[in-house]
């Protein structure tokens, strides 16, 4: 939707917020038949959506904490998910080592079978205890390990699933805009007129609303001081989560779940093909500004938890690239910020039962959907008659593959002598839109430049035009991530490229 119509409209539903919350119920209230507005101040998953440890997973140490509740959703939400987006949603397996410092094994063992049996396992592998060495699970672990547990889980790109579930709202008629800010708003009549301005040129422009969503994450507060409301206890904590990412650490495709002796844990996961990250970080911050960087105590801390397994020591020369991001998590009053929920509240505000604000607090990525049902019953009284759920069983963009790696065989087949690396990138990012993205061509010379990493002119100029993407950040960080396999030449050349494009 341009900025033109969307200016123009009454919606029945405004979010605030291009994270993939706010993107999951935009989605989900435009395909129930609401009229849908998505606003985000800079890009879509700009922040806390794309600075995660990328892992659709149930949160094994959360059972620790007697959050069964949440573990059992998260594990029911990793099958929805994995048959939403098989391309950007892959299973994994995960080797927990062990050494006598840590929780017994018995206590391991029994916090896994409720793993295993808590959710609706359907197509990933149970847990199981493995001996060391082990041709597969011992892979660059320390010889003087001798045991560990496997057990299954997800990983994700975090970024693409934010931006496929935004495509998806807006195939079910929702508009979107993006670098677009919340100013703030008043109820008149019983409605919504939210101020908002354009980023780029400062415009700004009125919209009527029956009901507000906040889903603004680490500015949830700052949303709703803008907005006339009833003092609620619901605060949000921010959290600041750092990852590196080194070398692969092995060749295998199996990530580890690694236990401190300060009773947290640090995840080594492949990434990227070449590459192994490693995360995350559990540091109280005050505002989201804090947590833009990592430090030199993190990058510490996650080395020295890597190497007290590894093989092969990690020291601070091998970090080929660091993120930060920021958690709002919901302030349940614990002081330690690992212990801290992970669950999410939803706080409703009103005026005489008319227009409604809702306000997220906490949530995590694996449980976006079913965050996003639970939020539309609570504002459904508000609301014009709404459809069924229905995101259950549905896939995103690219999604609807029976086998994806029957399918990525395929396209091989279909785009024979490309570079291999163009071709698994677009599959990955694409699933089956990879002919929409590529077209019916016979040579990768039709696709335009070739950047580096497979990104080409094509596929560009379809991220821009299709996603929302405006700068090379958007593109090299968020809509793929071939910076990280680019030197700085060939990053400068997408952002020259960017720049002629808009002369």
């Amino acid at each position: 939707m341009s900025a033109q119509s969307a200016s123009a409209g009454r919606y029945d539903l405004l979010v605030i917020g291009g994270g993939v919350n706010g993107a999951g119920i935009a989605r989900d209230a435009a395909g129930r038949g609401l009229k849908v507005l998505l606003v985000e101040m800079a890009d879509l998953a700009s922040a806390t959506s794309g600075w995660s440890s990328k892992l659709i997973h149930g949160g094994l140490r959360y059972l620790e904490h007697y959050e069964f509740r949440l573990v059992r959703e998260a594990l029911a939400e990793r099958e929805v998910l994995l048959n939403a987006a098989p391309h950007i949603v892959r299973p994994m397996r995960f080797v927990l080592p062990h050494d006598r410092s840590m929780r017994p094994v018995w206590m391991i063992r029994i916090g896994l079978w409720m793993y295993d049996h808590l959710g609706k396992r359907v197509s990933l592998p149970g847990s199981q205890a493995v001996k060391f060495p082990h041709v597969e699970f011992s892979a660059g672990l320390k010889p003087e390990i001798r045991s560990g547990i496997v057990y299954s889980d997800c990983r994700v790109d975090d970024a693409r699933l934010t931006v496929l579930t935004a495509m998806s709202a807006r195939d079910k008629g929702a508009g979107s805009l993006t670098r677009t800010k919340f100013m703030g708003a008043r109820r008149e009549g019983g409605t919504w007129q939210a101020d908002l301005r354009d980023m780029r040129n400062g415009a700004t422009r009125t919209v009527a609303a029956a009901a507000l969503v906040n889903a603004a994450g680490p500015w949830v507060t700052g949303v709703l001081g803008g907005v006339p409301h009833k003092p609620t206890g619901a605060k949000v904590r921010l959290v600041k989560g750092s990852h590196i990412v080194v070398p692969k650490v092995h060749s295998l495709g199996h990530a580890c779940l690694l236990q401190n002796p300060d009773k947290r844990v640090v995840f080594v996961i492949p990434f990227e093909g070449k590459y192994s990250l490693i995360g995350t970080t559990d540091v109280p911050v005050d505002t989201p500004e804090e947590a833009v960087d990592i430090t030199a105590q993190e990058t510490d801390y996650l080395i020295e938890a890597a190497n007290r397994f590894l093989a092969k020591p990690l020291a601070k020369a091998d970090v080929v690239w660091t993120f930060a991001g920021v958690r709002p998590l919901y302030d349940d009053g614990k002081s330690d910020p690992s212990s801290i929920t992970r669950d999410y509240v939803l706080e409703l505000d009103d005026e005489e039962g008319k227009a409604p604000v809702l306000s997220l607090f906490g949530g995590k990525i694996t449980t976006y959907r079913c965050l996003a049902e639970t939020a539309l019953e609570k504002l459904a009284p508000y609301l014009p008659p709404m459809g069924p759920a229905w995101t259950r069983d549905a896939h995103l963009p690219g999604g609807d593959v029976a086998n994806y790696n029957a399918f990525r065989d395929e396209m091989f087949d279909r785009y024979k002598g490309f570079p291999r690396d163009l071709l698994d990138g677009v599959v990955r990012r694409h699933g089956n839109r990879t002919t929409t993205v590529l077209g019916d061509v016979h040579a990768p010379d039709a696709l335009g430049r070739n950047f580096g990493a497979g990104l080409t002119e094509r596929e560009i100029d379809f991220l821009v035009s299709d996603e929302w993407a405006e700068t090379a950040e958007d593109i090299l960080w968020r809509r793929t991530k071939c910076g990280l396999h680019m030197d700085a030449a060939q990053r400068g050349a997408v952002e020259a490229y960017l720049a002629g494009r808009k002369s």
